[in-house]
């Protein structure tokens, strides 16, 4: 999976460069593919690889949580 975001990110930013340093016809399409390839598919897929096997409670704000903090904050002053 990490290797297909690299593909994929590499490709987009290959776009973009090519985008700048090409001034053709086509600059601002390659410029434009490579912008919606990163938001389109890179950051979803890298978010998604990074997040699959994440609790989501465990980055919520519940009362659980700030009690777990507060102890630990705690801990760490004596």
């Amino acid at each position: 999976m990490k290797y297909l975001i690299l593909i994929f990110f590499l490709a987009s930013v290959g776009l973009i460069l090519t985008g700048f340093l090409n001034q053709t016809e086509n600059s601002q399409k390659l410029i434009g593919f490579g912008v919606a390839g990163l938001f389109i598919i890179v950051f979803p897929l890298f978010s998604y690889y990074r997040w699959k096997d994440k609790n989501l409670k465990d980055y919520m704000l519940t009362k659980e949580n700030i009690e777990k903090m507060r102890e630990s904050q705690e801990d760490k002053k004596h």
